[in-house]
Order: C-alpha cells, then structure tokens, then sequence
C-alpha cells in the first residue's frame, strides 16, 4: 500500500492546489481521532511540480461530517492555532482564528465576525471512507518522508 505521511519541516513554501488533480483518497486520520465540534491541525507533504511542499490543513468535525481548509487565517495568512492548538469558540460551533478572533463558519469557511469578514478559508476536499477521513484533489507524499503520523492511500475505496 502506498503511504503518505506528515511532514514537519516549517520550511515548506505554501503553494496552490491545482485542479485536474486525480480525485485518490488519501487517509489523513480516523473520524473518530476528532472529537464532534472540534478541530485538529494535519501537516502534510503535497506534491506540486515533482517537489513536497509543506501543507497545513486544519480538519474540522460535526458529527459524521467533516470540513476541510489549508490552515491559513485569510485577514494575516498566519495559522488559525497562532500561539496554540485551539481552532474552535469555546462551545465549538464555530472555527476561529487565535491571533485576531476572527470567527468562521466551519461548513462553509466563510468569516463572520473579525477582521476578514466576508472572506474565507480555502477549502480542502475531504471524503469519509470506512470511518476513515480521506484527502482528495491533491497528490501526498510518499513513504520516504517520515514513518511517524502516517497517512494512507485509500485503495480500496472505490473511488
């Protein structure tokens, strides 16, 4: 099975997600590794151009839906976690930025109160397979980047 994995080299240059990318689900995590109304950071490795790049993308959980976004306050560019790893309003229902508040709403990533209103997260697509959410657009890379928080390629899900 091809694998996936995390990469934790903050070097990485933040790039764009082209669109004829092939639609192959790659396994990012459990559904259950995130609590309902809540959010969790996943540093990936994307490959753009033959080359990884770093890629945050911040994973929130309603239920057994899932949203999807590049971990990037649209006001500054800075990461929705500045200074911790709290994505979420203190009841959850809503995703926020830690160094402005800037509130967002998490299915559609648009802000709502703050400093960006009226601008969004950039969306990343997510699939649920088998309990398992999925990446799909976009090629990860592969097994020689880092064996720790690994992330698989969903063969046999069919899509």
């Amino acid at each position: 099975m091809k694998h996936a994995t995390a990469v934790r080299d903050e070097d990485f240059a933040m790039t764009e997600i082209a669109p004829t990318q092939p639609l192959v689900p790659y396994v990012v995590c459990g559904l259950n590794e995130i609590p309902s109304k809540r959010a969790k950071d996943f540093r990936l490795g994307r490959i753009e151009n033959g080359e990884v790049k770093h890629w945050s993308v911040v994973i929130y959980r309603l239920g057994q839906q899932v949203y999807g976004y590049e971990n990037q306050c649209p006001h500054e560019g800075v990461g929705l976690d500045f200074g911790g790893e709290r994505f979420v309003n203190d009841n959850g229902s809503l995703l926020m930025c830690g160094k402005h508040g800037a509130l967002f709403n998490p299915g559609t990533g648009e802000c709502i109160d703050g400093p960006c209103v009226g601008l969004s997260l950039k969306p990343v697509n997510l699939v649920v397979l088998d309990d398992d959410v999925c990446i799909v657009g976009v090629e990860l890379a592969g097994d020689d980047i880092d064996e720790d928080d690994e992330v698989s390629l969903c063969e046999d899900a069919g899509v």
